[in-house]
Formats: structure tokens, C-alpha cells, sequence
């Protein structure tokens, strides 16, 4: 008699299929990315950088959903490897406005591929239509307005 696939369990909680989901899924790219020294949250930061020019660190913390003092804790390794350059802010000096260094742009564009990898073996492994639908619903749950 052949095996049956173990049914799939959603579970109850959202934050916790969620979070799974996410941890696995970060994982997995940070897997990807090893062989350039960065983590998946690195390159993000790097990648965002590159495609928008110089922000502030709030700006960076909303594109990622993160607090001040998370966004902090991701940049100081990226700042002290010479990756970026914060500095105050030119219209508020109040604001750190973050940038890419020179060997932030070139090692942003030479870590490109490994991210493209990620993506790829992902959406072949999980379906590109899905991956697109799972991203859209992910669009959508980062809008919400939740307050607790």
C-alpha cells in the first residue's frame, strides 16, 4: 500500500503560521546568500539602497516593517563593514540619512545573482503563480492597520 502525504495542518494561529512560514523561508535565502557574507535582511537593505538613493533610517524602517532601534541593529554591520554611510539628515538633522558606499553598490550588484537563485529555486519549488499570490496577501497583511 503507498505512503499518503502527512495532511497539511494549518493550525489556529495566524502569527504563528506566519512566523513559520517566515522562518523557514529566511532560512532558506540566508542558505542562498551565504556565499556572499550577507544576510537576506542585509541584502534587502542593500537592494532598496541601490534602487531608491540615499533615505532616511525611518523611511527604510517603514519599507521593512521594522522599529528604529531593529533597522539600527541591521545597519550597524553593513556601516561598519563600509557597506553604507549614515550621516544626519540634510532637510532635518534630526533624521541619519542612510547610503550605499562604493563597496555597497558593487557588493549589492555582485550579490544579485545569488538572491536571483533564491528566487527562482523558490517559485519553482512553490509555484510562480502562488508565489506571486502569497506576495500580494503578504502586501496586503503589511498594510493592515492593527492595533492591540
Amino acid at each position: 500500500m503507498a505512503e499518503s502525504a502527512p495532511a497539511i495542518n494549518p493550525g489556529v494561529c495566524n502569527n504563528t503560521a506566519l512566523r513559520k512560514a517566515a522562518r523557514r523561508v529566511t532560512r532558506f535565502y540566508d542558505a542562498c546568500m551565504a556565499e556572499t557574507g550577507l544576510r537576506a535582511t542585509q541584502y534587502t537593505i542593500l537592494s532598496l539602497l541601490a534602487s531608491r538613493g540615499p533615505t532616511t533610517m525611518a523611511v527604510l524602517a517603514d519599507l521593512l516593517s521594522m522599529d528604529r532601534a531593529t533597522m539600527g541593529h541591521n545597519l550597524r554591520p553593513l556601516e561598519r563593514d563600509g557597506l553604507i554611510t549614515i550621516r544626519v539628515g540634510r532637510e532635518d538633522r534630526r533624521e541619519r540619512e542612510v547610503a550605499l558606499s562604493h563597496a555597497g553598490r558593487s557588493t549589492e550588484a555582485r550579490s544579485k545573482p545569488s538572491w536571483q537563485k533564491a528566487q527562482a529555486c523558490f517559485e519553482q519549488e512553490f509555484g510562480k503563480d502562488d508565489a506571486l499570490a502569497m506576495r500580494r496577501l503578504m502586501a496586503r497583511i503589511a498594510e493592515l492597520e492593527l492595533s492591540g
